[in-house]
């Protein structure tokens, strides 16, 4: 599970051990020697920092000795895209991949593993920032996927999608108006965007996407919870890849 790590000494140890920080609560203006060695390892590690007023700083604190520095630990160590492609290559499958355009509600990034890996997808793709990431929250809903799902998290996600274009694998973003419905689409070889929560998928990364594909909706509400859309493409690219 993820844990959250207060004060100077034990912050610094846990940059220094290894552990994955996913982000660094420092307080704003505090610029002595030991908060600067800190900025510096979290620099090393590309880890998010927040510099925050003291009083954020005192809700945040389960110890109340935060000493100035806060640092929530992932709940699990993050892959890198050519271990999930390598995870697919293992199993001799074409990869089946989902993409996470800054989703911020920790239960549907669960939901969301536990889906993949019940699919068996061979990995899932975060942001850094503006994304919630492996929390202890995130770990619970996944119902111990977790644990078995492959997650990378990327500076740039339209990166990542470059870089699995070159790589063979078709990218299909998600959003009611798409120009096909899923069931015409090719899922054999996907990655598959889900937007976030309010807005959808970013502009840029609906530019990045081979297809945009839509949901069939018959009902009276116009879209569906990210979490549930990525279950139904998941399994809309498993009957295809069964055949």
């Amino acid at each position: 599970m993820s844990e959250q790590i207060e004060g100077r000494n034990a912050v610094l140890e846990a940059f220094r051990s290894g552990k994955c920080v996913d982000k660094l609560f420092i307080l704003d203006g505090c610029q002595d020697g030991p908060v600067r060695t800190i900025a510096r390892e979290a620099r090393k590690t590309d880890t998010i920092i927040n510099y925050v007023s003291k009083e954020r700083l005192d809700q945040l604190s389960e110890t109340h000795a935060h000493q100035g520095v806060i640092a929530l630990v992932a709940a699990h160590v993050y892959y890198s895209i050519d271990d999930i492609l390598e995870e697919a290559a293992s199993r001799g499958e074409a990869p089946l991949i989902v993409i996470c355009d800054e989703l911020s509600d920790p239960h549907n990034l669960g939901a969301i593993l536990r889906s993949a890996e019940c699919a068996g997808a061979h990995g899932v793709i975060i942001p850094k920032r503006r994304s919630v990431g492996l929390t202890a929250t995130v770990a619970k809903a996944s119902a111990g996927a977790v644990e078995y799902m492959k997650v990378a998290r990327v500076t740039n996600i339209n990166t990542a999608i470059a870089e699995l274009k070159d790589k063979g694998v078709w990218v299909f973003g998600t959003a009611a108006e798409g120009s096909i419905p899923m069931y015409k689409a090719d899922l054999t070889v996907p990655a598959i965007v889900i937007g976030n929560e309010g807005e959808g998928l970013s502009q840029l990364v609906r530019k990045n996407c081979d297809v945009m594909v839509s949901i069939p909706m018959k009902g009276k509400i116009s879209s569906l919870n990210a979490s549930a859309a990525a279950s139904i493409l998941l399994y809309e690219a498993v009957r295809q890849r069964i055949g």
